[in-house]
């Protein structure tokens, strides 16, 4: 437990009361007159059922003059139940760092307060508020105890594990919220909604869950650490590994549905559908294992289905007269087939560097072909975005602090982080230039991260393959270079030859709104637009918020994020379901 720092927390309740007064009096003016000229004002369903930041004291004075109304926000006070008031740096800036709670004419709420003081006194950089729950349909947590139905048994009737068939074959009932997909966004928003009564379905093609892990490729392990990647209600135990393989992340997944009484249907394709109007649902279809198709009419559709979705195949230059084996990564296992024989892989994301590793791992001749120029980055030195789950807090306390992030204290903060880390690599990024490597360093410098959530791909961690490149053991090619692809290999521009018996396709994925193109579309992929990136209000594009297309959402995302961010999409949904 940290110690209380008495002056930290006294200052912190103090803005915290002006603000509270303000709000009371309605007096807008006021109230943005306790922020810094360029502070933000972040707020996730808290004052409305939408994402939306708020930056300068104008705008946020009509903010809420637009929203205190209907709200009614009162009671703002330090949570002395989380981690106390202190004096910490982020993006760089110095600030006193405080996590909240206040109520709304919806529900409890949280928040944090970032304050810097000047010469005018301590004025929010920040301020994150949070919907915690819906007054009268807070999650349904046993903490009361058992009641008097719990101590009765229904001897000769249904069992646990039949009452569970039953739920789980929809033969009697519709769902209220169709999830297309069962890895973590999939899993962690169907978890939400359970605890918030909303009866949800998830549908995936695979034949198990968590093969969107476990059927990918035999070395693979997570880039980032537990710590911070545990599902709702279920951390890891502490027991795990630092970065976790797989195949044990995969038996998780299993295990999680099962415990959380998800209700899943694997092997089950989802073939697309449209929206009827006039009864205000889906009309989707479904197609079981064994051939049986089932006509579903839900009110909602959650994609879960992940930033990598649909393969990238591009259309190269003869590739048609190529004789070897052509696979998109997502379909790479391992290495023990080709060793010994030349191969290349198309692309310098971490799929990429990976599959080259394995297949250099393995034996094989390999060969990088790089398209567009990578940042590259030490594994290490990619923990550092992480950094708030390090500090020793609780990581529910993390979570908050990590939403806590209006778009330009984002970039900041990657920046700073991107430099740090592009000086700790230098020797490393030197050399890989000095070998004809291309290398960048992010939108406006602001590294992995940012290229992350703006096109979902672009940077690899490096893990090895970096220095085998450096070394020489993975060969590496420009696709500039190449003329076209032969029977033999690639043919390059001056006439020689780059032979390989296997092809490796690390070329990403389509973005979303084509996945809803494919299912539902032209027009409801037209008019929700693309899916995933930052639009101009410094949110990402229709992730976890309402759409242009009625009963239609979206999450995605690492384990973090999917964790974070669906009781943010959960309560929306509720909140539909419960016609507000």
């Amino acid at each position: 437990m940290n110690v209380m720092d008495r002056p930290a927390s006294a200052t912190a309740s103090a803005w915290l009361d002006a603000f509270d007064r303000a709000l009371r009096r309605k007096d807008t003016t006021a109230a943005a007159g306790l922020f810094l000229p360029d502070g933000h004002w972040r707020d996730v369903i808290a004052f409305g059922w939408d994402i939306v930041t708020t930056s300068g004291g104008a705008a946020i004075a009509d903010r809420l003059r637009d929203t205190l109304d209907r709200t009614q926000p009162q009671g703002f006070r330090l949570d002395e139940a989380r981690t106390p008031p202190r004096r910490v740096t982020r993006a760089g800036r110095e600030c006193l760092e405080a996590l909240f709670v206040f109520e709304t004419a919806t529900g409890p709420c949280s928040g944090v307060l970032r304050l810097v003081t000047g010469e005018e006194g301590p004025r929010a950089w920040v301020l994150l508020t949070t919907l915690d729950q819906i007054r009268g349909h807070e999650e349904a947590f046993n903490a009361a105890g058992a009641s008097e139905a719990d101590y009765s048994r229904d001897f000769g009737g249904e069992n646990w594990l039949d009452k569970r068939l039953r739920a789980q074959a929809y033969e009697d009932r519709e769902p209220a919220v169709l999830v297309i997909g069962a890895g973590q966004s999939g899993l962690g928003i169907a978890a939400r909604l359970g605890q918030l009564g909303v009866d949800t379905l998830i549908v995936d093609r695979q034949a198990r869950i968590g093969d969107n892990w476990r059927k990918r490729y035999h070395a693979l392990t997570l880039h980032n650490e537990v710590h911070v990647n545990h599902l709702p209600y279920m951390p890891f135990p502490p027991t795990w590994p630092v970065f976790i393989p797989k195949d044990k992340l995969a038996g998780w997944f299993e295990a999680y549905a099962e415990a959380m009484d998800l209700n899943v249907w694997t092997s089950t394709d989802f073939r697309g559908g449209d929206w009827d109007e006039a009864g205000q649902h889906w009309r989707v279809t479904v197609r079981r294992a064994d051939g049986s198709e089932r006509v579903l009419q839900p009110r909602h559709i959650v994609f879960a289905t992940g930033v990598s979705s649909i393969p990238v195949k591009p259309d190269l230059p003869g590739l048609e007269d190529f004789k070897g084996t052509v696979l998109h990564s997502g379909a790479y296992t391992e290495g023990a087939a080709w060793k010994d024989r030349p191969t290349m892989v198309l692309g310098t994301g971490n799929s990429g560097h990976d599959v080259a590793q394995d297949l250099g791992a393995s034996g094989s001749k390999v060969t990088i072909v790089q398209r567009s120029s990578t940042y590259v980055v030490g594994i290490r030195e990619a923990q550092r975005v992480y950094s708030i789950y390090a500090e020793g807090i609780p990581f529910e306390d993390c979570d908050l602090l990590a939403m806590a992030t209006p778009f330009p204290v984002m970039k900041r903060g990657y920046q700073l982080s991107t430099a740090h880390s592009r000086q700790v690599d230098k020797p490393l990024l030197d050399a890989l230039e000095a070998r004809g490597f291309r290398l960048d360093y992010g939108p406006d410098d602001t590294g992995f991260q940012m290229k992350y959530l703006q096109r979902g791909g672009g940077y690899y961690f490096n893990v090895g393959a970096s220095d085998m490149i450096v070394e020489g053991r993975i060969g590496l090619l420009q696709f500039a270079d190449i003329e076209r692809f032969v029977a033999e290999g690639a043919r390059l521009r001056d006439g020689s030859l780059v032979p390989a018996e296997l092809l490796v396709l690390a070329t990403g994925y389509l973005n979303q709104q084509e996945v809803v193109r494919h299912f539902l579309g032209d027009t409801i992929a037209e008019r929700i637009g693309p899916v995933w990136g930052f639009g101009e209000d410094g949110e990402l594009r229709n992730m976890w918020r309402p759409t242009g297309q009625q009963g239609l959402w979206f999450t995605a995302g690492s384990l973090a994020q999917s964790r974070i961010y669906s009781k943010v999409l959960a309560l929306q949904i509720k909140a539909r379901e419960l016609g507000r």
